[in-house]
């Protein structure tokens, strides 16, 4: 079926789907290879379609996708869209996280994994081998729901240009994704609510943080690697401060790109999320398992029928820790 003739309704919400992956089982992209539309995707035809355009100079006003029916079903996908690009672009949880699931419900266990002691001593010809537990834990991952209301009426936006709507919501994305990371942060250090999950600690050898510090926090991961540094601004700030870390090149580094300072090869971000004072060591890769419930989730009736009352729009996401000691607090 080709683009132009395909149905447009509130319907194809509710396939389990989103729209763009119930449009593209209609009317799939790869029918387009080699031709004037390849490189768009179904829900981009579907606003070629009708005229619609949401970025630069010349996009149209918000009332554009009220003209029809049809085009009034495209809204709720917009409107997620510009949400997931705010939230994918402030999004840190990819530096601290090392798998990430996508479940159907609510409901979602996680694993242990124990070895035995004495597991890296080699095994005398004969012997068995050490045993490496793998066990579905206790507790479910407490899966939270974080987004915003807008609470604004279709006449007080409908003169409005969607590239300036499109920055309002990516900021709502970007909020988002700071409150996911704050979470994040939470279960690292505190754990996931089954027993021995919190962070190791270690203590820093005087009030303000010496660069011996941070070669203790480094070297209390074993057998995992210190791969990233989190923590508060002024926690941050007195990593940079340190006279170690005021290396010519690194500094020209920073200065010209952004770039923070990698202390011993970890990558340092900052985050309030952190408490005060506090340095989260982490192994990026066996620490944090981030499980979400779906995709960027609309009130498509809502923003459908009644043109922006009160829509939600939300994200439902946990997190559970994969090796507890492959996370420690400085403090």
């Amino acid at each position: 079926m080709a683009y132009d003739n395909i149905q447009l309704d509130k319907g194809l919400y509710t396939t389990g789907k989103s729209l763009t992956q119930a449009l593209e089982t209609t009317d799939p992209s790869e029918n387009y290879r080699g031709t004037a539309l390849e490189g768009l995707d179904a829900y981009e035809r579907q606003l070629k379609r009708f005229g619609i355009h949401v970025a630069g100079t010349g996009s149209d006003r918000i009332e554009k996708f009220f003209r029809s029916g049809e085009t009034a079903t495209l809204f709720p996908e917009y409107i997620a869209r510009a949400v997931r690009q705010g939230l994918e672009r402030a999004d840190k949880l990819a530096e601290i996280t090392a798998a990430t699931t996508i479940i159907n419900g609510l409901d979602y266990r996680s694993v242990s994994c124990e070895t035995e002691n004495g597991a890296d001593t080699p095994t005398a010809e004969a012997a068995q081998l050490p045993v490496t537990q793998l066990r579905s834990k206790s507790s479910l991952v407490g899966m939270k729901k974080h987004g915003r209301v807008l609470n604004a009426s279709y006449e007080a936006l409908r003169y409005h240009r969607l590239d300036l709507f499109t920055v309002t919501l990516r900021q709502i994305g970007a909020e988002i994704a700071n409150a996911l990371l704050a979470e994040a942060v939470e279960v690292l250090i505190d754990g996931d609510g089954t027993a021995g999950t919190a962070a190791l600690t270690v203590s820093k050898g005087g009030s303000d943080l010496s660069y011996a510090d941070l070669i203790a926090l480094w070297n209390s991961f074993d057998p995992f690697e210190m791969t990233t540094l989190v923590g508060s601004a002024g926690a941050v700030q007195a990593v940079l401060a340190l006279d170690e870390m005021r290396d010519g090149f690194a500094g020209l580094d920073f200065h010209g790109s952004g770039n923070l300072v990698t202390p011993l090869g970890a990558r340092l971000l900052k985050s309030a999320a952190v408490p005060a004072g506090q340095l989260l060591a982490l192994d990026k890769n066996c620490a944090l398992e981030v499980v979400k419930a779906g995709d960027i989730l609309t009130d498509y009736d809502k923003l459908i029928d009644h043109q922006l009352d009160r829509a939600a729009i939300s994200a439902t996401v946990g997190f559970a820790k994969i090796f507890a000691d492959a996370a420690v607090v400085l403090q």
